[in-house]
């Protein structure tokens, strides 16, 4: 008989690594899935956090070795796959299709966490990986001296510029509205930089070059005039998209593909929880998805103390 876990994790971010260690220290058998090399989510690629409590200025990678290590030393088991699918039997035992094996467990905890949304321009996918990039702290090292162009308004936008600012020759923000999203300290610190240039309202047609890129084609969203801005690179920043696609059709989601649960991460199929930016939620934040992982696990011993 196949192996059934207590518990199964899916997701290697903030959110599915608190599970983990909640679970592990309630004693649960558990396993945790990840697609990617490397832990922490979305937090792995930010250059700096300044909002966790107690950990100011920290950088993401760091932070997310840190919750690694964590569970590491409770005696985490993991395995590196992707979840393509999931069903559930007459006994409530929930089974988890990756491309190579299937796995048993009684409940399941997802915290896929979200992906970078694109942009929609003309010249997008052409030159991604070519002067399109959706993380700063991943590619701006390779862009020191060089000009730029941010797009986007919000926190992610801001601090991506902000890191880009301390290393390129110049910055151009792109915004469609006349005023930025970010949180104010955030917008406070971008504004100390003098090799940073605002566009209001403008938005990204085209990105254009011959083997890398080369300039972007904005359009004004008041008047319609079109410019042109010559820049070595871009980094888009509008955005996030759930990583839900392996639970459509089973779990109830909103018209944006977020999974519908609530504090407790209960969903609606019982035994199956949702924590982190993959669910339904007013704030996605580290502590937030810090937070739903320990919610999810107090559910799951909810559940299974029920069965």
């Amino acid at each position: 008989m196949e192996k059934v876990y207590d518990v199964v994790i899916v997701g290697a971010g903030p959110a599915g690594l608190t599970a983990a260690i909640y679970a592990l220290r309630a004693g649960l058998d558990t396993l945790l899935l990840e697609k990617s090399f490397t832990s922490g989510g979305q937090t792995a690629s930010t250059y700096e956090i300044d909002n966790y409590p107690g950990l100011p200025g920290i950088s993401g990678e760091e932070f997310g070795q840190k919750i690694r290590s964590h569970a590491d030393q409770l005696g985490l088991v993991s395995e590196r796959a992707q979840v393509k699918g999931i069903s559930v039997d007459e006994n409530g035992i929930k089974t988890l299709k990756t491309r190579k094996k299937e796995y048993a467990a009684r409940t399941v905890i997802v915290a896929s966490g979200a992906r970078h949304r694109l942009l929609g321009a003309k010249g997008e996918e052409e030159f991604s990986g070519m002067g399109v990039s959706y993380c700063a702290t991943c590619d701006g090292a390779f862009y020191k001296e060089q000009t730029v162009a941010v797009i986007g308004g919000g926190n992610v936008a801001v601090e991506d510029a902000i890191f880009l600012a301390r290393i390129c020759r110049k910055v151009y923000v792109v915004h469609r509205r006349d005023q930025l999203r970010a949180e104010e300290i955030l917008q406070k610190k971008l504004s100390q930089f003098s090799n940073v240039e605002m566009c209001w309202n403008q938005v990204c047609e085209k990105i254009e070059g011959q083997d890398q890129v080369e300039k972007v084609c904005l359009r004004n969203t008041k008047t319609g005039e079109e410019r042109e801005i010559a820049v070595d690179g871009v980094f888009i920043a509008v955005g996030i998209h759930p990583n839900s696609e392996a639970f459509q059709g089973v779990l109830d989601m909103d018209e944006s593909g977020y999974i519908r649960a609530g504090e407790d991460g209960c969903t609606n199929i019982p035994g199956i929880f949702a924590a982190g930016d993959v669910r339904t939620k007013k704030l996605r934040q580290i502590v937030t998805a810090v937070s739903d992982g320990a919610n999810a696990v107090s559910s799951v011993q909810e559940y299974l103390s029920r069965r």
